[in-house]
């Protein structure tokens, strides 16, 4: 059929197939085409398989979900627009007038934010509890618990919650178990291994890795998949085609850049350590750590955050971070640059000063998100930075600190060293 040259310009060139392309295409698409008006019922009705609309179905998008549910060991996963796009969906899918949420303290405060604010109006109970108090967990989980929801290690303080402890407890009482997984990945940590239901990651930090995507997944058994799926449906809060290609690409180098990372993190941890101008630093790689034993039975590297407190509470450490000139001030983590942020007055601000305590978010806690950078200019940056600061009172005697061992510690050994970029 010949038709008018206006009808060739939008119908002709178009392809389906590509199959052979070794990189992944991006399906810019938001609608689909069906092959009859019954292919497209049974679409919609979901008794056959198939894309029915990019706010909920998207090929490019669906290939970053089965990626990610493979790396972390889970049957599916389901991507959305954001990581708490991703952990309201839980509360949407699960929660009803009655049951309650039982959620550590120190979340992303945004978490807390959203369950006690916006779903706590709707007649939900929010207990929050102490990461590392398993009586707290045991105490607070109930037969009306809809899901135990827990981030470890947390942002900031890097405090490891006992994640096979915690399921245990969830499932005795028929509840479920969410990990957020976003500091460690699944390259150095598989919550569902150790008996979680759910990981939900905020997937524009490590997993994109590169500061450009906000996205967010969660994984777990198909069932509950499909719960989340329906919400998505319903919600909207999809994540784009190009956004999920990026991811895809990123992914392809993530057990790279996490090794570099961590590696970069602990070197500077250790540095940090040994400055009398700095009060106190957490990081799970050392062995002063708390929980640093736990942390090494169900993770396999440490990550790129480094919390550090420094002395003049609040205006000791803006001081710090204003006159940094290379890492960058920003309040994310997981980008190839380092970043840094006062937690109390940014990603925590909306808490309350008691909640801001009681989680141990202080005046004097900084957020460091470890880079790519060759780390001897971040020591540099943050040397001069602190060289304003007065020298941290009571020092401690370098000779009654641990002695670091090479090779003593599981995660630091020669990957560490060959791919520390400098």
């Amino acid at each position: 059929m010949d038709h008018h040259p206006f009808t060739t310009a939008v119908r002709t060139g178009q392809f389906h197939d590509l199959s052979d392309a070794h990189c992944e295409p991006v399906a810019m698409t938001s609608a689909y085409v069906f092959r009859s008006a019954a292919d497209a019922a049974r679409k919609f009705s979901g008794t056959a398989t198939g894309n029915v609309y990019s706010r909920f179905s998207n090929p490019t998008v669906q290939a970053f979900e089965r990626r990610i549910a493979a790396m972390e060991r889970g049957e599916a996963a389901v991507a959305f627009a954001s990581g708490m796009a991703a952990i309201v969906a839980m509360a949407q899918a699960w929660v009803a007038i009655g049951r309650n949420i039982v959620c550590s303290r120190d979340v992303f405060g945004t978490t807390l934010t959203a369950f006690r604010q916006y779903f706590g109006k709707l007649g939900v109970e929010v207990r929050v509890v102490d990461l590392t108090d398993l009586a707290q967990w045991a105490a607070a989980i109930d037969d009306r618990t809809a899901f135990a929801f827990m981030e470890t290690p947390s942002n900031p303080l890097q405090n490891v919650g006992d994640i096979e402890a915690v399921s245990r407890l969830a499932h005795a009482r028929g509840a479920l178990l969410a990990v957020d997984n976003s500091l460690l990945t699944p390259y150095q940590q598989n919550p569902l291994s150790l008996g979680a239901d759910v990981v939900v990651h905020s997937a524009g930090k490590y997993m994109d890795g590169h500061g450009r995507v906000v996205a967010g997944v969660a994984v777990g058994a198909e069932r509950l998949m499909a719960d989340l799926r329906g919400v998505l449906r319903v919600t909207g809060a999809a994540l784009g085609a190009m956004d999920a290609w990026l991811l895809l690409k990123s992914l392809e180098t993530l057990h790279l850049r996490m090794a570099a990372i961590s590696a970069n993190a602990l070197q500077l941890a250790r540095w940090l350590k040994a400055s009398p101008k700095v009060a106190d630093v957490i990081y799970t790689g050392l062995a002063t750590h708390p929980q640093h034993a736990l942390a090494v039975t169900q993770q396999s590297g440490y990550g790129g955050v480094v919390g550090l407190r420094v002395p003049g509470g609040r205006l000791g450490a803006w001081s710090v971070v204003d006159a940094l000139r290379l890492i960058s001030i920003a309040t994310s983590i997981g980008d190839t640059r380092s970043m840094i942020t006062h937690p109390a007055s940014t990603t925590h601000g909306r808490l309350s000063a008691t909640e801001r305590r009681q989680s141990g978010i202080g005046e004097d806690l900084l957020r460091l998100s470890v880079g790519l950078e060759n780390v001897s200019d971040l020591m540099e940056d943050l040397d001069l930075a602190m060289a304003g600061l007065p020298d941290h009172e009571p020092r401690r005697d370098p000779a009654h600190e641990p002695a670091h061992k090479p090779g003593h510690d599981p995660f630091d050994g020669p990957l560490h060293d060959a791919v520390a970029l400098g």
